[in-house]
């Protein structure tokens, strides 16, 4: 072969090998998709027990400004059932949870779905309490073989294990009867119930028409409540997950610079008496900041959920929080 046609066949080996090269870069790329991008976002409104924040976040508009920013539109949706907020949180139908109980992500972690808790919404044991109409139930050992309404698998639910325990009592000793709130109140009220968990304004209505507060929370609960996303969403829109973040640093700063105003706010939105929720108000703590204390506490609550049969195995409790 003359030197001519080697260098040839040379020459053409490496534009076939650099072709080849390209080809391999540009398949990589490609692999690499680009998060797709977000014209509008959903996030839960639960008003109750006495979330502040939120109703002062609606009250300002304060998410769909924030968001506007970045030429997306925030709509609300009302889903207040834990169980259904992470369904929708695991679905795609909603990118924000904004407060959801400690509980209900740990049974959708359980479950398989991709949930990250990315900072604290409230932790307020003393708004859970037990009621009873009979003034005599003074104790835990004094609810054995008693009906006892409230919501299965949440921080009342928790709330009343943990009592039941303090007198070597389980689950097992009484007759818990699973409701919402305001049919646990009526069950209590027209005596198909000796007990209900109650909290938030159906607790303060309660005790102000003289129901016998049995126990609240304290040292028993941390009645802690999260903001939660999915992991996907995490890792695609971490800036919107920090503009989420920083209306919520901004609304807590609202509130400690305007109390008056979220109370009138709070007032409205629930059509409570300014005075009832300025007395209710100073039960919670609406710290966003993760604490070891409240993943201690989600440690906790996971070993109540396990032991009543609720969850069928543990989760890694540390790998659920934003770092």
């Amino acid at each position: 072969m003359s030197l001519k046609k080697k260098l040839s066949v040379a020459l053409a080996c490496c534009l076939v090998a650099v072709g080849a090269l390209a080809a391999g870069c540009g398949s990589g790329k490609s692999a690499q998709k680009a998060a797709p991008k977000m014209d509008k976002v959903s996030i839960t409104y639960v008003q109750a027990p006495l979330n502040i924040p939120s109703i002062v976040e609606k009250a300002n508009q304060s998410f769909e400004k924030k968001f506007k920013e970045k030429n997306i539109t925030a709509s609300y949706s009302t889903i207040t059932s834990g169980a259904d907020q992470t369904a929708a949180l695991a679905s795609g139908d909603i990118q924000f949870l904004n407060c959801v109980g400690g509980s209900s992500v740990l049974l959708s972690a359980a479950n398989g779905n991709d949930i990250k808790i990315i900072s604290l919404y409230s932790q307020a044991p003393k708004a859970f309490k037990l009621f009873s109409k009979d003034g005599s139930i003074q104790s835990a050992a004094d609810l054995k073989g008693k009906t006892i309404a409230g919501p299965k698998g949440t921080i009342l639910h928790e709330l009343l294990a943990a009592y039941l325990q303090q007198a070597g009592l389980s689950m097992n000793d009484v007759k818990f009867v699973s409701m919402g709130l305001p049919a646990a109140a009526s069950a209590l009220e027209n005596g198909s119930a000796d007990c209900a968990l109650l909290a938030g304004p159906l607790a303060y209505n309660v005790e102000k028409k003289g129901m016998h507060v049995v126990t609240t929370g304290e040292g028993l609960v941390s009645g802690l409540t999260v903001t939660a996303v999915s992991g996907k969403f995490y890792k695609e829109h971490k800036d919107l997950v920090d503009t989420f973040l920083a209306v919520q640093k901004e609304t807590l700063d609202f509130m400690k610079k305007n109390p008056d105003k979220a109370l009138e706010m709070t007032a409205k939105a629930t059509e409570l008496k300014p005075e009832a929720v300025k007395e209710m108000a100073p039960l919670y703590d609406f710290s966003m900041t993760i604490t070891p204390e409240a993943i201690a506490s989600l440690k906790k609550t996971q070993d109540f959920l396990v032991a009543s049969g609720m969850m069928e195995k543990k989760v890694d409790v540390d790998a659920l929080f934003v770092k």
